[in-house]
């Protein structure tokens, strides 16, 4: 029998849960410049995470032993229905929802809102998306978020598609709650994504996963990305009732030929049209411009923007670390013009009712909302993001590389971490968006930004170029480190290699942070009160605003003349920017003459 009434039931009673929102993509061996693989996520969300604490802190978890018998706890995910705006839905108390048989060993690994590498260069990324059943967590019932699926995962697998199977078993096995999640795996050879929901059925969750081509590039942005497949293709996988599921609970029907995946479970977007697709569709354009892909499509369940893409041109480090760093420049969508960015470039948007995670489509209706701000992949209340590396010409410890950004991407320092360290710089463990640390990586790098937005396009002059020198000399470190450390792994100093990735790791992070607050101090004094001030040179200048601001500022018709009445109900003046002399006792006329 089919249950399309309980289902609908369903619907109703979680149209209104929020969500959080990220951008990821997977860049594979082929189609990177000297067959690394690549793996990028921003977290844009606001909000403790599944320890419990403030989601913009980094943490190491270190390998462990475990007891014959021993059981790994699962928390509740406070995120796993929350806002960007900081909404929560659920409390966070750091409740167990259950457990599950711990194994022998489990693998080292780093660890935020999300799993992102652990010691064998396996590597995950996710994002929040839309589906039309999202259930509450319930002990022993439903007790997995993509969060803790991510960290079990790392903890305790070594190759991508392991990692898929393990989250597929154990949604199957411990049900799923929360709302609809993408999961990137990669290892150095393969990279896989994983989707998934709640069922309608209650238990258990629908999943399904797809291998990326080796060669091409995957990129999601809060939108389920798998289409459609078939029964018996050797690159998918699903759990094993998705099809009598989706038949029982009238997702679809058997009769409607292939299963498309995002239909079925999903309307698409969420919070407003072009949400999601507009940054797959800008990340894709920036790598393959030569499949003059558009912006525009028909609806959010369009196929215009691939599965993957392949890279006009090989995809290497400098690139990777690149691709968060987009406000749409030079597009239609460009956040950095037009009035709405203000006189100086400005392109970070307040948050408004428009801009909220919540549904603004369901089975039968769509909500034209009076308006929102283009959600760009470089977001103002972004947490962290990071690219990590893995590559299979070196061991382990060494080929895996986290690159570490805190606060918003356009802004950040990608710090590099290696898989063989056991610790980080304190600076990014510590600190909480509640209270300003100026020793916090976080506040560190979001200080910057959001001084920056007092006048944008001059100060990301600066910030660009120290940004830059950074990273280039953290890649020529990079290379440095690498050659030592594989040399002592290869002579079988192993220990005295994972003491020098340490030791880099560490040291690394705490200069990136000194140069930072460098330039924060730099920024003040050269930025302060509205003037440009060399620091070197102590010249002043005083730029004032851009032409065409005096003009829709109104600036024409400000203390020009002492017939201010008369000036103000002229029409139609223009800003030109030139001065005039006129008479002491020229009349208003005579001077509009000349203006």
């Amino acid at each position: 029998m089919r249950r399309t009434g309980i289902f609908l039931v369903l619907l109703i009673l979680l149209a209104c849960a929020p969500v959080s929102a990220c951008t990821i993509f997977a860049v594979t061996p082929g189609a990177s410049e000297n067959g690394t693989m690549y793996v990028g996520h921003t977290n844009d969300g606001v909000g403790p995470d599944w320890r419990n604490i403030d989601d913009i802190t980094l943490t190491y978890v270190p390998a462990a032993d475990h007891a014959p018998g021993a059981t790994r706890a699962i928390y509740f995910d406070p995120n796993s229905g929350s806002d960007a705006a900081g909404k929560k839905a659920g409390n966070a108390t750091g409740l167990v929802l259950g457990s599950i048989e711990q194994v022998p060993h489990t693998y080292a690994y780093y660890t935020a809102s999300y799993a992102m590498m652990n010691e064998h260069q396996l590597l995950s990324a996710e994002c929040t998306d839309y589906a039309k059943v999202q259930l509450d967590a319930e002990e022993g019932k439903r007790i997995f978020y993509s969060s803790e699926l991510s960290n079990v995962a790392l903890e305790r697998c070594t190759t991508a598609r392991d990692a898929v199977e393990l989250v597929g078993s154990l949604i199957d096995t411990y049900g799923y709650y929360g709302t609809g999640e993408t999961l990137i795996f990669a290892d150095p050879k393969e990279a896989w994504v994983i989707e998934m929901c709640s069922s309608p059925a209650g238990t258990g969750g629908l999943w399904v996963a797809e291998k990326i081509p080796d060669g091409e590039v995957f990129v999601a942005g809060n939108e389920f990305r798998i289409r459609t497949f078939a029964e018996g293709d050797p690159d998918m996988l699903y759990t094993p009732d998705l099809f009598a599921i989706a038949e029982e609970y009238g997702l679809r029907s058997s009769s409607e030929g292939d299963f498309d995946w995002l239909e079925a479970t999903s309307y698409g977007e969420y919070s407003h049209p072009y949400y999601s697709l507009m940054r797959v569709w800008r990340i894709q354009d920036r790598l393959a411009p030569s499949l003059n892909l558009s912006p525009y499509v028909e609806d959010s369940y369009t196929k215009a923007l691939p599965f993957t893409v392949v890279p006009d041109t090989p995809v290497n480090r400098t690139t990777a670390l690149s691709l968060f760093r987009d406000h749409y420049e030079g597009t239609d969508f460009d956040l950095t013009a037009g009035v709405a960015a203000g006189p100086f470039g400005n392109p970070y948007r307040y948050l408004g009712p428009a801009d909220a995670h919540t549904d603004f489509q369901n089975e039968s209706s769509i909500e034209v909302r009076a308006g929102a701000n283009p959600r760009p992949v470089s977001a103002v209340f972004c947490s962290y993001s990071y690219v990590a590396e893995a590559r299979s010409s070196l061991p382990d410890p060494v080929g895996g590389v986290l690159w570490f950004g805190p606060a918003v991407t356009y802004e950040t320092v990608y710090a590099p971490m290696y898989a063989g360290s056991e610790n980080v710089s304190t600076a990014y463990t510590t600190g909480t968006r509640t209270e300003y640390d100026p020793d916090a990586a976080y506040w560190t790098f979001d200080f910057v930004t959001n001084w920056a937005m007092l006048r944008y396009d001059a100060m990301i002059e600066d910030i660009r170029a120290e940004q830059a020198a950074l990273e280039a000399d953290s890649i020529r470190q990079v290379g440095e480190t690498d050659a030592r450390a594989a040399a002592m792994i290869a002579a079988g100093d192993e220990a005295g290699a994972r003491r020098l990735l340490t030791d880099f790791t560490v040291q690394r992070g705490d200069e990136i942070i000194d140069e930072w607050q460098d330039l924060s101090a730099m920024l003040v004094v050269k930025y302060s009160n509205g003037l440009i001030t060399d620091p070197a040179t102590e010249d002043v200048d005083e730029p004032g605003y851009p032409a065409w601001w005096y003009q829709e500022a109104d600036y024409q018709y400000g203390p020009r003349v002492y017939d201010l009445e008369r000036l103000r109900a002229t029409p139609g003046l223009n800003y030109t920017g030139e001065n005039v002399w006129v008479p002491r006792n020229a009349s208003i006329d005579q001077i509009l003459e000349r203006i």
